[in-house]
């Protein structure tokens, strides 16, 4: 890398006679730009301003951004340039105030996407603020107008994109359901088959289906008409079964273009149930759900074009949260084998990993993360998942 101060980059990139910059820009280093100018695209709408100048070793040098009517200089951090990207754990010495046209869908898409929530979004006689830590380091004021007051019932019903069921493929169902009764206290009736069971009282609707060879969470993916979403899925590559009428509505299998199967279902007389919390509400409730892929290009464009699905960056590499969904939802590339992995909310996240030992399962020791604490798991039979004290 060359000796001159990257911020001296700038003037070769963006300041000409004809089109100088005026006021204050602010110049933010980053330790991975690539991922950072995706993350603020995505979260909060800015968009990409000319070229962006990469180094000899693959590292920005230089690259702009159009950001709420302002202009944001963004490059990777070079210890030969003397400037640094911030440090976890370390205060932040400079704040960043964004105002966006909706601060709720602003705050909620950052946390999707990896940040970390300093102050939640409270109302002021200034407008609407809150306080976020970008998965960067550095710090962010998002500000806006005022909350309006929502209309009754409002987003209170499940839409297309949600999973409006899941059921937990296992190999023996008899000893899942005294494994999962033991450490997440779940309660069951008896389900459409010898091999199914149904969790009481769950959200969303939950089963367990015995007799797979590869265990994993199986979803079924609301749509408001089953026939046009079957199209859909075989236009972009996948498989779908013919829809069929069930007591509870109308329901199609399918097969991503993965190989990677799910259901999609239309709730009778279009009134689909109600959604509950984003990271449900009690013990045992499902909290999030992670896919995995082979290749997470081709599955956001399938998923995109099936069920309308948008992502954001997330906090690893090659993850992308998907805005908006209920049970909130991740993806992750670079896998072996598709699968879908449940987190389920717990009261006491040592409790809980206690019980999974005591049941024959493996657990990690819990890890703070920004949304609370988790521990990864796997289950007497060799299924996975993740607890959540959230």
């Amino acid at each position: 890398m060359p000796e001159t101060p990257i911020a001296d980059h700038s003037d070769a990139a963006s300041a000409t006679p004809d089109d100088a910059e005026t006021g204050l820009v602010p110049y933010l280093i980053v330790a991975d730009a690539r991922r950072a100018l995706d993350w603020y695209v995505a979260v909060f709408g800015a968009r990409r301003r000319g070229d962006q100048m990469a180094m000899p070793d693959g590292r920005i040098g230089h690259a702009e951004l159009e950001l709420s009517g302002s202009v944001l200089y963004l490059a990777d951090e070079s210890p030969e340039s003397h400037v640094a990207a911030p440090r976890a754990g370390e205060g932040a010495t400079v704040s960043l105030v964004v105002h966006v046209p909706d601060i709720d869908r602003a705050l909620r898409r950052s946390l999707e996407a990896g940040a970390a929530l300093e102050r939640a979004a409270a109302d002021h006689p200034y407008g609407r603020n809150a306080v976020i830590r970008d998965p960067f380091g550095h710090r962010w004021i998002v500000s806006g107008a005022p909350a309006a007051s929502p209309a009754p019932d409002d987003g209170a019903r499940m839409r297309a994109g949600d999973i409006g069921y899941v059921s937990l493929w296992v190999r023996d169902v008899e000893r899942a359901t005294a494994f999962y009764g033991a450490v997440l206290g779940w309660s069951f009736a008896a389900g459409s088959g010898a091999q199914g069971r149904q969790v009481e009282g769950a959200t969303p609707h939950h089963g367990l289906w015995g007799g797979q060879e590869h265990p994993g969470l199986f979803l079924c993916f609301v749509v408001d008409d089953v026939g046009q979403a079957c199209e859909r899925v075989r236009t972009a590559g996948g498989q779908a079964g013919t829809p069929a009428d069930e007591a509870y509505g109308r329901v199609a299998r399918c097969v991503d273009d993965q190989g990677t199967t799910f259901a999609l279902y239309q709730p009778p007389g279009g009134a689909p149930a109600r959604r509950g919390a984003p990271n449900g509400e009690h013990h045992g409730d499902l909290a999030y759900v992670t896919l995995h892929v082979r290749d997470s290009a081709t599955a956001r464009a399938f998923y995109g074009a099936v069920l309308g699905w948008r992502f954001s960056p997330g906090r690893s590499e090659d993850g992308w949260a998907v805005e908006g969904t209920w049970p909130m939802t991740g993806m992750g590339g670079g896998h072996e084998r598709g699968v879908a992995l449940p987190m389920y909310r717990v009261d006491d996240i040592a409790a809980a990993v206690a019980r999974v030992r005591s049941a024959g399962g493996t657990a990690t020791d819990p890890e703070r993360l920004p949304y609370g604490l988790s521990a990864q798991c796997v289950d007497d039979q060799g299924t996975r998942f993740f607890l959540g004290e959230l």
